[in-house]
C-alpha cells in the first residue's frame, strides 16, 4: 500500500505551446483591474498587456530588473493598493514570480511583512487570502509557478528567506514552453541546473512520496538529457521538456523538501548577491558527493546512486558510482561556462558564514544526510 501523503498545487496549470494565448480571456475573469509584474524589459510582456487591454482590464505595469527584496516588494504592494488592483499577474523567470506572489499575498495583509517572513521574523500565517494571482513563467528553472512561497532578500540581515503560506499557490499557472524560446544560453545553463535539482533533491529527500517520485523519476533524466541539448543548439522540443521539468520540480519541491543545495543557497545569495540558478548548478555534483558518503538510510543511498545512473547515462559514461557521474556533471557545467563559487563573488568568509546560517534553513531539514558545518564548508571548497 502507498504511503500516505498530502498533496497541494495550484489551482489550475495550463501546460503546453501556444497556453498563452489563453492568459487575457482568464485573467480578465478574476479582475479588471490588474497589476502586471514584469521584467526589466516591458516590451517582452506588451503582448500580454495589449491582450487584457482589449479584454477590457486596466492594467498597471511593476518591473522587476532584480532578485526581489522587501523594498521592491513593499513598493509593489504600495503600487498594487493605488491603483486598486483585484488581480496580480507575473511574467518573467523566478524572481519576477517571487515578487509578483509575495505582492498578491501583502495587498490583504494588516501586518507588517516581517511579521510574515521565517527566520528573521515571526513566520506567521497571513491574516487575509492574497488576491487572485497568475503566474507565466518565461525561464525553465525555479518552478515558481506552481510553489507555495516566495523568496526576499532581507538586506539588513544578509540573508534570502521565504514568504510562505498555502494560500500562496497560484489561482493559474500558464507554462507555456514558447515564452522561454531563445532564452540567453547562460540563463538557460543556470535555470535548467536548477530545474534539475528541483527534481533530484525532492526525490532523494527524506519526505519524498509517491507522487512527487512519480514526477521526479521521470523528469530527471529528460532534464539531463534535454539540457544537454539545449547547450549545443537552441531546439524547441528540448525548451518544451525543460519546461515541463521545471513545473515537475516546483510541484515536486512544493510537496516534498529540498536538501543541502538549496539550505546553502539561500544564505550564499543573501550574502553575496549571486545567482540563484548559477549557485545551485555550482553546488548540486558536491552536495550529491557528500550525501553518499554520508547517508545511513540504505533506501536513501539506493537513490542517490539511481542518480547517479541517470546522471551517466546522459553523459555516455560506463556505470562506475555516483562519484563518477557528479563530477563529470562539474566538469560539463565549467564547460559550458558555468562559473564557480569564487568566480560569483563567494569568498571564504561568505562560506563560513552560509554553512552556519544553512542549519536554521527549511531546505536542510530534508536532506538525506545529516551533514555538518564542516562537511557543508568542504563542499563550497569543492566547488571552487
Amino acid at each position: 500500500m502507498p504511503t500516505p501523503f498530502a498533496f497541494a498545487t495550484a489551482t489550475e496549470i495550463l501546460f503546453g505551446r501556444g497556453q498563452a494565448a489563453e492568459a487575457p480571456a482568464r485573467i480578465t475573469g478574476l479582475g479588471q483591474r490588474v497589476l502586471l509584474v514584469h521584467g526589466s524589459n516591458p516590451a517582452r510582456s506588451e503582448w500580454l498587456r495589449r491582450g487584457l487591454a482589449a479584454s477590457g482590464c486596466k492594467v498597471a505595469d511593476y518591473p522587476v530588473g532584480a532578485e526581489p527584496d522587501m523594498m521592491m516588494i513593499e513598493a509593489g504592494v504600495d503600487k498594487a493598493r493605488e491603483v486598486g488592483a483585484q488581480a496580480i499577474v507575473a511574467i518573467g523567470g523566478g524572481a519576477v514570480i517571487d515578487a509578483g506572489k509575495a505582492i498578491a499575498a501583502l495587498v490583504p495583509a494588516t501586518r507588517p511583512m516581517l511579521d510574515h517572513l521565517e527566520v528573521v521574523g515571526q513566520g506567521l500565517s497571513l491574516d487575509l487570502d492574497p488576491l487572485p494571482f497568475v503566474a507565466m513563467p518565461t525561464t525553465a528553472g525555479t518552478g515558481a509557478e506552481v510553489t507555495r512561497n516566495a523568496v526576499i532578500g532581507v538586506p539588513e540581515h544578509r540573508r534570502k528567506v521565504s514568504l510562505r503560506d498555502a494560500r500562496m499557490l497560484p489561482r493559474l499557472a500558464i507554462v507555456d514552453p514558447a515564452l522561454t524560446d531563445g532564452c540567453p544560453r547562460a540563463v538557460t545553463l543556470s535555470s535548467g541546473l536548477d530545474a534539475i535539482t528541483q527534481v533530484i533533491e525532492p526525490y532523494v529527500c527524506t519526505r519524498a512520496n509517491p507522487m512527487t517520485d512519480a514526477l521526479c523519476r521521470d523528469a530527471i533524466p529528460r532534464g539531463l538529457a534535454a539540457l544537454r541539448r539545449l547547450m549545443e543548439a537552441e531546439d524547441a522540443r528540448a525548451r518544451d521538456e525543460m519546461a515541463w521539468v521545471s513545473l515537475c520540480g516546483g510541484l515536486a519541491l512544493a510537496n516534498a523538501g529540498l536538501g543541502a543545495v538549496h539550505g546553502l543557497a539561500g544564505p550564499l545569495g543573501g550574502l553575496t548577491g549571486a545567482a540563484h540558478g548559477a549557485i545551485c548548478g555550482i553546488l548540486l555534483p558536491h552536495v550529491l558527493i557528500a550525501n553518499r558518503a554520508a547517508v545511513t538510510d540504505q533506501n536513501l543511498a539506493a537513490r542517490l546512486d539511481e542518480v547517479g545512473a541517470w546522471i551517466g547515462y546522459a553523459f555516455d559514461l560506463p556505470a562506475e558510482g555516483l562519484g563518477q557521474s557528479a563530477s563529470a556533471l562539474a566538469d560539463w557545467s565549467r564547460a559550458n561556462e558555468l562559473s564557480s563559487l569564487t568566480g560569483l563573488g563567494v569568498d571564504a568568509q561568505a562560506q563560513e558564514a552560509a554553512a552556519r546560517a544553512a542549519a536554521s534553513s527549511s531546505s536542510m531539514k530534508a536532506n538525506p544526510a545529516a551533514l555538518s558545518v564542516a562537511s557543508l564548508e568542504e563542499v563550497m571548497r569543492a566547488a571552487g
